[in-house]
């Protein structure tokens, strides 16, 4: 659990976010759940501001603002406790943001070898092997 609430959400190894940029939502969960869920504001909405962060780089900032737009945002209703969607929230924003700044390994076009090679003839001889001998053998004249 969080027991003190940090200055900066660590998303990757080189992104960190203050915290003071994030905008915090509370309202009503609504569903199921008595009195304490009609009183209280324990679902949790979470924006932030891609577009106006000042913890990003602008490499990272044009990666997040191509992949999610200008603003992001994540919702967390899961748990009766405040608390504990905060936690969810913070966790959900940092990995869409980690998954939106991932960049795809560049696949190398790579030759088959030739074992890989050798393989596949011995395959291909083997297959025409067993079809010819289902053939009817020739009449002789």
């Amino acid at each position: 659990m969080l027991a003190v609430m940090v200055e900066t959400l660590r998303v990757t190894r080189t992104c960190a976010i203050a915290i003071d940029e994030l905008e915090w939502r509370f309202t009503g969960s609504g569903g199921p759940g008595g009195q304490h869920a009609n009183t209280a504001n324990t679902r949790v909405e979470l924006v932030f501001d891609v577009a106006e962060s000042a913890s990003l780089g602008p490499r990272q900032r044009e990666r997040l603002l191509e992949r999610l737009g200008p603003s992001v945002r994540v919702v967390a209703a899961d748990s009766r406790s405040q608390a504990r969607n905060r936690e969810i929230a913070l966790d959900r924003l940092r990995s869409k943001l980690a998954e939106a700044l991932r960049v795809p390994k560049v696949r190398k076009a790579s030759a088959p070898s030739k074992a890989a090679k050798e393989r596949r003839l011995e395959a291909k001889h083997h297959r025409s092997e067993i079809k010819r001998r289902r053939r009817e053998p020739p009449e002789d004249e």
